[in-house]
């Protein structure tokens, strides 16, 4: 946060677009950076954004290289901004760690609601400790840690998104029950799924970090035509 608002990073070489989304958000209650490139956003990058909202195309640095190097250093949430609907151009934005993904030309209200529904669920894992669900879930070798939104293997963190961790959360506090990808969408995002990609790369993301093997999966087992389940 920034002088008690919520900080959006917003990033789009379209200096039109840029001041739109900067007015709607500020006149929104957001506190807001702005950047014309992908390099002057990884400049700005901190702690105190809590959101980032990176156009695609930008010169500099595009989008999904800042996205990329702001995710190694920031768990904070990122929503891609872009012209292609393409398929191809989602799994690309997921794999480096995309919370969201909003094509142009876009509402203001489908904007705000996104942000808003992004900084509600981020947000929830950042309450007091007296506040929050607390304890431990062990799973095989691994541990979920609810108060640290962390996973640890004999004592070290593996590093997850907020959304790959609240995916894996979502199937490790109910093992054995299989989820399709329209569960976990709708468990996660709280709407109707858009399509299969987004989970299915998070999943892929997930396994990866866990060295997990996709062919003989240890953690994440899929059921085939059905969807996904932790079994231990």
């Amino acid at each position: 946060m920034k002088d008690g608002k919520y900080c959006i990073l917003i990033a789009d070489d379209e200096k039109e677009i840029l001041d739109i989304l900067r007015l709607l958000l500020t006149g929104d209650g957001y506190g807001v950076l702005t950047a014309e490139n992908g390099k002057e956003a990884l400049a700005l990058a901190s702690a105190e954004v809590d959101l980032y909202l990176l156009d695609v195309n930008m010169p500099e640095l595009s989008g999904f290289m800042a996205g990329a190097e702001i995710r190694k250093q920031f768990d904070t949430p990122i929503i891609f901004l872009t012209a292609y609907s393409g398929e191809s151009d989602k799994v690309m934005g997921f794999s480096v760690g995309a919370d969201d993904y909003i094509v142009k030309p876009f509402s203001n209200m489908e904007l705000l609601m996104r942000v808003k529904a992004i900084l509600r669920r981020s947000m929830s894992g950042k309450v007091p400790v007296s506040e929050k669900k607390t304890g431990q879930i062990s799973f095989s070798d691994l541990i979920l840690d609810l108060e640290r939104q962390a996973v640890l293997r004999q004592g070290e963190v593996i590093s997850l998104t907020y959304t790959e961790f609240k995916i894996l959360e979502l199937l490790v506090t109910h093992k054995k029950k299989i989820y399709s990808l329209e569960n976990i969408y709708q468990s996660i995002w709280e709407e109707n799924a858009v399509g299969d990609s987004a989970i299915m790369v998070h999943i892929k993301n997930i396994r990866k970090k866990l060295g997990d093997d996709s062919r003989n999966p240890r953690y994440i087992k899929t059921a085939w035509g059905r969807g996904y389940y932790v079994e231990q």
